[in-house]
């Protein structure tokens, strides 16, 4: 698998400068992806003509070498600042970079650009921003919609080719949500997979770092890239492994050990790729068929599930009966821990030092007053409040109480049992199923009028399909499809939404493996109903002419 084949080396040149110069036209500005430029850091036209050498003469580090991959800005970079689109972080340089950012570096990629998101990643549609709202490029009758969130910026350089991967980050489907508004792949790796060291924290126990891409192979290169050496070795390094669980304490490393034997098996073996295709059980949560559903959304799940019956799949309805709580203990949880890991932002150890009227705590609360957005400062409220001694027992106790039953339900329905639990008391469910596809979003993009109309509660309720997986750490990949919304062939019609396809704890090659296939099937029946018309020639004409 490679991004970049060396039949097409000499090609690199054209494609770095077809990057560049998507990324600074007019209409993809407007977009406002980008926080930060990419490009002008010394030594990078030295870096790009090594590359060319690389893939001109050969070896190359990897299959990501030479690539251009952007980076949400709360991820620390070197390169360039890093805001987390907070004005309190405006000018704040890291002295130090990401494990993730250095491992792709590694692997030859040129990690440049910080992609614009929800302040310090708190939302979910990319418009709480110090630097403004991000724009979904595939706009209707004029109406700017949605771009998704909190990885907006994110999916959005990718879905319009200025970057062919970009890092997100995913709390509650902040990966997941973008990548289906924007026609795009977006993947939630298993928590504790992937280090994030270097990653600034909104919810420790929740934050994963995700990646978005275009293709599969793009997609299954990038990831491979975070979990193992470059060329020429393809197994797993475990003093690499050691390192990243020293630097970040909730890494598993023995699930990253499995994790990378099967992603090296499958880099090396075609035959075990072959087998990770074998006919799978299906789930179908029927708590996920919500009555606020569009029904647009609804029909293409069906289809989707009927595409995977005729393939030789098998369809079961299984129940998560937490998920209608799992939502709110997800916002207490997120809450109080965003309340403690924001309190050092306080104009003294981290943000502007600036000349306030007030001096002492009254500084401090000066600082955080001018310089936090509004939804950030709910969210610190409710936060500390949900762990104030009054409230505590009521709110966080039972949210955590919760996290654990919405844990416990998903290990009930998976045919495999987690690698979290005690192996002694681990049962394999052969009734089980291997996989959960289910929406993404349940509504369309919506418009920002619409939202700029909503409290900042209602839009919670955007997440109610992703956050499951996110409490219970489970790998999540969107995979991209489209609906017509008035059941009209015309272009302007047309939609993306994603379909989500969920698996248990570790089983994160699996989940690439399968949903690479599931999109295959269900994208050739929903183009029959199309006229057999190419769904990325329908991409590319809304985003000219949306």
């Amino acid at each position: 698998m490679s991004i970049l084949p060396k039949s097409k080396a000499k090609s690199l040149v054209q494609k770095l400068d077809y990057h560049f110069r998507v990324q600074k036209s007019d209409t993809r500005k407007s977009l406002n992806a980008f926080i930060s430029a990419a490009g002008d850091r010394p030594g990078f036209d030295q870096e790009i003509q090594e590359a060319i050498v690389r893939h001109e003469n050969g070896p190359r580090k990897s299959s990501l070498d030479g690539s251009l991959i952007g980076v949400k800005d709360n991820i620390c970079t070197l390169s360039e600042p890093t805001t987390c689109a907070s004005a309190i972080l405006e000018q704040f340089q890291s002295p130090f970079q990401a494990d993730v950012v250095k491992r792709l570096e590694d692997h030859g990629a040129f990690v440049t650009g910080k992609t614009n998101l929800d302040e310090f990643g708190m939302g979910s549609h990319s418009i709480n921003s110090h630097f403004g709202p991000v724009h979904n490029p595939r706009n209707r009758y004029g109406h700017l919609r949605s771009a998704g969130g909190s990885s907006g910026g994110s999916a959005v350089a990718v879905s319009t080719q200025q970057r062919p991967i970009a890092l997100g980050t995913d709390t509650g489907g902040s990966v997941r949500l973008p990548a289906a508004y924007n026609g795009i792949r977006g993947f939630k790796p298993s928590y504790g997979l992937l280090s994030r060291w270097g990653v600034v924290a909104y919810a420790n126990s929740l934050d994963t770092v995700g990646l978005m891409a275009r293709s599969d192979v793009a997609m299954y290169n990038a990831f491979r890239a975070l979990l193992m050496a470059p060329f020429p070795k393809i197994s797993s390094s475990p003093n690499t492994l050691v390192q990243d669980a020293l630097r970040d304490p909730t890494v598993v490393e023995r699930v990253a050990e499995a994790v990378v034997k099967r992603v090296a098996k499958a880099f090396s073996n075609s035959e075990y790729r072959v087998n990770l295709l074998r006919k799978f059980r299906i789930g179908v949560p029927k708590e996920y068929n919500t009555k606020e559903m569009d029904p647009s959304i609804r029909s293409v799940w069906l289809k989707g599930l009927q595409a995977l019956q005729q393939d030789g799949h098998s369809i079961h309805s299984v129940s998560l009966p937490t998920t209608q709580i799992a939502l709110s203990a997800y916002y207490v949880i997120a809450a109080a821990e965003a309340s403690s890991n924001l309190a050092k932002y306080d104009g003294v150890r981290y943000g502007k030092p600036r000349e306030l009227a007030s001096s002492g705590l009254a500084s401090f609360a000066e600082t955080r007053g001018l310089f936090f957005g509004q939804e950030v400062k709910r969210r610190i409220l409710l936060g500390s409040y949900t762990l104030s001694a009054g409230a505590i027992d009521n709110n966080f106790i039972k949210a955590q109480k919760v996290r654990r039953l919405v844990q416990s339900d998903f290990n009930k329905v998976f045919r495999r049992s987690s690698p979290l639990v005690d192996r002694q008391n681990a049962i394999a469910n052969e009734e089980g199923v291997d996989f959960l596809l289910t929406p993404t979003a349940t509504t369309l993009p919506p418009t920002l009028s619409s939202l700029s109309c909503k409290s900042s509660v209602d839009t919670f309720s955007d997440d109610v399909l992703t956050v499951p997986a996110s409490l219970a750490g489970l790998p999540a990949y969107s995979i991209p499809v489209y609906c017509n919304r008035e059941h009209n062939r015309a272009y302007p019609e047309l939609y993306h939404i994603g379909m989500q396809v969920i698996g248990q704890y570790g089983d994160d090659m699996d989940v690439l493996c399968a949903s690479a296939h599931f999109r295959n099937k269900i994208t050739k029946i929903l183009r029959e109903s199309l006229g057999k018309r190419d769904p990325e020639d329908l991409d590319e004409h809304s985003i000219k002419n949306g």
